[in-house]
């Protein structure tokens, strides 16, 4: 064998190689590379107790529970489906009812148990896929024609 058509081989082999880890990472990580799941997703997916998600959608009006110990409970909805939510912690400043939220934590039999909880940061901004799910099951209000998750009002840190 020549010296080029050893390093053609050893090209391919690598871009091979190269590939094959890439294919295996992305099959892997499918599932995790989900911002957030709706309500509807989490009843549709049959996602199995004490996985580990983020749940994102409306918190429902008429649903915030307090309790003793800086206890929250509440419910997160698409429109179509809705998931009741137990908090323990301090809630974001701009938490309230019919706002969008995003949760992380542990689904428990039919109770949502967030360690986190994430509320949009002012009345314009909402991250693209709470939006696009909203749209989806038809709740998305416009503001002036323009949808407020293409125009992000200049966010803070």
């Amino acid at each position: 064998m020549t010296r080029k058509k050893r390093r053609l081989v050893l090209i391919g082999s690598a871009l091979t190689v190269l590939a094959l880890a890439v294919a295996l990472a992305l099959t892997a990580l499918k599932d995790a590379i989900v911002f957030f799941n709706s309500p509807t997703d989490v009843a549709e997916k049959h996602i199995a107790t004490g996985s580990r998600i983020r749940l994102g959608g409306l918190v429902k009006e008429g649903s915030v529970e307090r309790g003793d110990n800086l206890q929250v409970r509440f419910e997160v909805t698409d429109g179509k489906n809705s998931i009741r939510v137990a908090y323990q912690g301090l809630l974001p400043d701009l938490f309230r009812e019919g706002q969008g939220v995003v949760t992380e934590g542990t689904l428990d039999g039919g109770m949502f148990k967030a360690d986190s909880v994430l509320a949009k940061h002012d009345e314009k901004y909402m991250p693209k896929e709470v939006a696009d799910a909203l749209k989806k099951q038809g709740h998305w209000k416009e503001d002036g024609g323009k949808s407020a998750a293409t125009e992000p009002q200049g966010r803070t840190q």
